[in-house]
């Protein structure tokens, strides 16, 4: 089975709800994405089973813009990577931004 790979741009985000839409549609989650960190919880998990690579670019501005939503993002990442130890090795997640790189292990 080929590795999907995901790339999630936050360069441009200025709205915290457009934060989730591009969440939303980087992803591939259905229309009926709550926009909330539980949504993301319960779309991510939603995807196991399969290899995926997610690329997330621009953390910096959610850093900046949306007080604490890179930390709980990131927070919920490394969960969702080691939720089940047996697809651990079919997830890879990695960061960039323009202040650091970061691959979740």
């Amino acid at each position: 089975m080929s590795q999907k790979k995901y790339t999630i741009n936050f360069s441009n985000v200025k709205y915290y709800m457009e934060m989730h839409k591009i969440i939303q549609v980087s992803l591939d989650f259905p229309d009926y994405y709550g926009c909330n960190w539980d949504a993301f919880w319960d779309c991510l998990t939603d995807m196991y089973g399969e290899p995926i690579f997610i690329e997330i670019i621009g953390l910096d501005v959610i850093e900046r813009e949306f007080e604490d939503a890179a930390e709980k993002m990131i927070s919920i990442l490394r969960r969702f990577k080691h939720y089940e130890s047996s697809f651990e090795k079919d997830i890879q997640i990695e960061i960039v931004s323009s202040n650091r790189h970061i691959c979740l292990e």
